[in-house]
């Protein structure tokens, strides 16, 4: 059997009340800044270089609007108006299937919240449909393949 990369259009999503369908999952990065030190009396005139913090972009999910469903503005109201943080963060899981619908990636970010929620733009010559989008902010990015 031969080994091909994997497509990326067969994917999941959830968080909380927010499951199933989206059209686009940007941001499953992870970087770590580097912290540089040197000392005086080191024999090269260059700097020690060692893992520091570890930074995430903010994840931006996008999908079809759709009448009666509200709930990327309701998880963004609520994480305005309550001061317990626990209350609105949530685990937000990303997964990657394979042909036969099976998990082979799975991304997990811990105390996911929405920053932003963004509505679809209205054309009257468009011929697309309304597409909503949500940005979430998150302390945590787990990457799990195989």
């Amino acid at each position: 059997m031969a080994n091909y990369p994997l497509p990326k259009f067969h994917f999941n999503v959830e968080a909380g009340d927010l499951k199933g369908g989206f059209s686009e999952v940007s941001g499953l990065d992870v970087e770590t800044e580097p912290i540089e030190y040197r000392e005086g009396n080191m024999p090269q005139f260059s700097k020690l270089k060692m893992p520091g913090m570890q930074k995430y972009s903010n994840i931006t999910m996008k999908r079809g609007t759709f009448k009666s469903i509200n709930n990327f503005y309701d998880w963004w109201n609520s994480a305005v108006k309550q001061a317990d943080h626990s209350a609105y963060q949530r685990t937000l899981i990303i997964t990657l299937l394979n042909e036969s619908s099976e998990v082979v990636v799975t991304w997990t970010a811990t105390n996911a919240w929405p920053i932003k929620v963004q509505g679809t733009d209205l054309k009257a010559d468009g011929n697309e449909i309304a597409i909503e989008t949500i940005e979430i902010v998150h302390e945590g990015l787990k990457i799990e393949n195989g």
